[in-house]
């Protein structure tokens, strides 16, 4: 990505001629990403733009790449099941005490590894219509076992604050409801979008809200994604991660120590490390479980248990998150982060 010194943009670009003219392709790749930018949506702020040049972690996650197009047979559309869990649009109840609420569709940026990419974006599932989030609520409002709603998308931080305002002020009359969780890449990618206004409508009377961050590469945690941060952790609102573990972004070492470390320099507490999913087009993205389960023992064994995530599979077809390790207890024995086997009890 190192031979062209591109141009700073004001907007975010959204075709691949987009890319071409900031001189964050090359011109000769026009038509292979247009091939691909018909099939899926793109885009890129301004802030992670600006990131892309000389940094190939950057690019991988954002820029088109005709290796989209190639489908394994073991990918599919719907690649975590939430079709198999979802009573009514725009929720997924997957888990007794808690659902996920869809807002919207769309996002500040579209990730090439995106897990919902058939569903997102421009050509994707149109946002809730007033009629369908009336429905969505009076499910949650219906089952008293729910105590978490995890707001999603899309991202729901492109929302307006008016929106957001009403989508809190909708739940806090759900007693049984009591955290409401933001799933966003917001704070990162469009930072300067994380107003106090923006802030201040995330919270509401009776309700613990908390915001996971989805971010892969220290690199994306600018000083501006700091602060954006930073006025949600200063409103009293905790944070927590989500990171993908993607092959050329984070699969070292020292790459994913370096992305845990500055979580938690910055208050946010690391929480879940996804094994890849098997989204269309993916492949490319994808280490093996037991690649990643080195990665998570090399963690265990260097770095600050704050700064640990629990590696994890989203099992295909709608069967659950289910943590893949590494497993450290055998038959009698308990094996420490370097390897070694203990008898235990100790004998």
């Amino acid at each position: 990505m190192g031979h062209m010194r591109p141009a700073m943009t004001a907007r975010t670009l959204r075709t691949p001629q987009d890319l071409v003219d900031t001189g964050l392709v090359a011109p000769h790749r026009l038509a292979e990403l247009e091939g691909v930018a018909a099939r899926y949506a793109v885009a890129i702020t301004p802030a992670m733009a600006g990131l892309i040049p000389d940094n190939d972690a950057m690019a991988r996650q954002f820029v088109p790449s005709a290796a989209e197009l190639e489908q394994t047979p073991d990918e599919r559309a719907d690649p975590i099941g939430d079709d198999t869990h979802s009573p009514v649009e725009g929720v997924v109840h997957r888990y007794p005490d808690r659902v996920l609420l869809k807002a919207n569709h769309a996002c500040a940026v579209y990730c090439r590894f995106c897990f919902r990419r058939e569903m997102v974006g421009p050509d994707g599932i149109r946002p809730l219509s007033p009629e369908q989030l009336d429905a969505a609520m009076a499910y949650i409002a219906g089952d008293p076992r729910i105590w978490e709603v995890i707001v999603t998308g899309g991202d729901p931080l492109i929302l307006s604050v008016r929106r957001l305002r009403d989508l809190m002020a909708r739940l806090a009359k759900i007693d049984h409801v009591k955290v409401v969780r933001f799933h966003t890449r917001i704070p990162a990618v469009d930072p300067e979008r994380v107003t106090p206004g923006l802030v201040a409508a995330l919270k509401a009377p009776g309700k613990t809200t908390w915001v996971g961050l989805h971010a892969n590469h220290a690199d994306e945690l600018t000083p501006a994604a700091e602060a954006a941060c930073a006025r949600i952790l200063d409103a009293g609102i905790p944070m927590v991660s989500q990171t993908v573990l993607l092959k050329g972004v984070n699969d070292d070492a020292a790459t994913l120590e370096a992305l845990m470390r500055r979580f938690v320099e910055m208050r946010i507490k690391p929480y879940y490390l996804h094994h890849a999913d098997l989204a269309p087009g993916t492949a490319h993205f994808r280490t093996t479980l037991a690649e990643g389960q080195a990665l998570m023992r090399d963690l265990r064994g260097k770095v600050s248990g704050l700064c640990q995530p629990t590696y994890v599979l989203d099992i295909p077809g709608g069967h659950g998150k289910s943590p893949v390790g590494p497993c450290y207890t055998g038959d009698g024995e308990v094996t420490d982060p370097t390897g070694t086997a203990h008898a235990y009890p100790p004998t």
